[in-house]
């Protein structure tokens, strides 16, 4: 067993009055309440430190054993874009015509979703959020990652909170399989593709389904 790491004391860390607490926790949902999922962008181009700062948010996410195994690749270039959406519609209409099973057809077709992805090619940034199944070490031994699914799937939360925060808008896309972002992406094969994230600003038309969320005492109980 390694020796375990040595420790310092907890930086950071602000104590708030009760009140104070209160504010700021109905403060923040109420700002997080107000993110929508949209597929309808702007070609405009945020500010670079905006991406890069919600990235170093992201990559505050807790994970097993501090193993930090994500890889968040970033495209702009156009034609990396096209060549996204060209095989993502490709998956995405065999889904759509012959893998999918009718129950998920029904459940999706509320929201208006389709084979075609105009806003792969339209959004200034996707975001191919990797999983690090294993590590190497420079002598090209693996190292096992512990949890490394959940642990990126909370540093996908941090960072999707973080864009909207900073006055953006994304959409979680998840072609299946999505082995191409692999080659598109040149990712190593210990990378899996978790999701792809597409970033932007809306379009000044942009439109979302009216739709409504959980209450509170529907998804939570106490013990």
């Amino acid at each position: 067993m390694s020796e375990p790491q040595g420790f310092i004391p907890l930086g950071g860390y602000t104590r708030y009055a009760t009140h104070e607490m209160s504010k700021r926790a109905g403060d923040f949902y109420s700002e997080v309440d107000r993110r929508r999922t949209v597929r309808e962008f702007s070609s405009r181009v945020p500010p670079r430190d905006v991406l890069d700062n919600c990235l170093r948010a992201a990559g505050t996410a807790p994970s097993g054993a501090n193993m930090q195994p994500w890889h968040f690749a970033v495209v702009g270039d156009p034609e990396v874009k096209k060549r996204i959406r060209i095989a993502a519609e490709e998956e995405e209409r065999e889904f759509y015509s012959s893998r999918a099973p009718q129950e998920w057809l029904d459940a999706l077709g509320p929201l208006g979703t389709n084979p075609e992805k105009p806003f792969l090619e339209t959004a200034p940034w996707l975001i191919g959020i990797f999983e690090e199944s294993y590590g190497l070490l420079p002598d090209g031994r693996r190292v096992k990652h512990y949890y490394a699914r959940e642990s990126i799937g909370i540093a996908t939360g941090i960072l999707i909170t973080a864009l909207h925060h900073a006055g953006l808008t994304t959409l979680t896309h998840t072609p299946s399989p999505m082995g191409f972002l692999n080659e598109i992406m040149e990712r190593p094969s210990n990378e899996r593709a978790f999701l792809l994230l597409v970033v932007g600003y809306p379009a000044e038309d942009a439109t979302v389904p009216d739709i409504g969320r959980k209450s509170l005492d529907q998804f939570t109980s106490h013990l």
